[in-house]
């Protein structure tokens, strides 16, 4: 199942949730936001929220501003 993560063609074997996704990348989830198809997603989303087929998905690290 293709995916684009950050511009990058990503081929996943299943459907996965957000958080499945995370510790399929190794990644921390620390600070960081994610947005699928244009969409923020809420972190207490993440456990139950399936990625699909060609979803256009966007990490990026959440920042304090002011």
């Amino acid at each position: 199942m293709p995916i684009m993560l950050n511009d990058r063609l990503i081929e996943l074997n299943s459907a996965i949730t957000i958080s499945q996704l995370f510790d399929h990348l190794k990644l921390n989830a620390s600070g960081i936001a994610i947005a699928i198809n244009q969409i923020i997603i809420p972190r207490e989303d993440w456990n139950h929220h399936y990625i699909n087929h060609q979803d256009k998905i966007l990490l990026f690290q959440a920042i304090a501003g002011g």
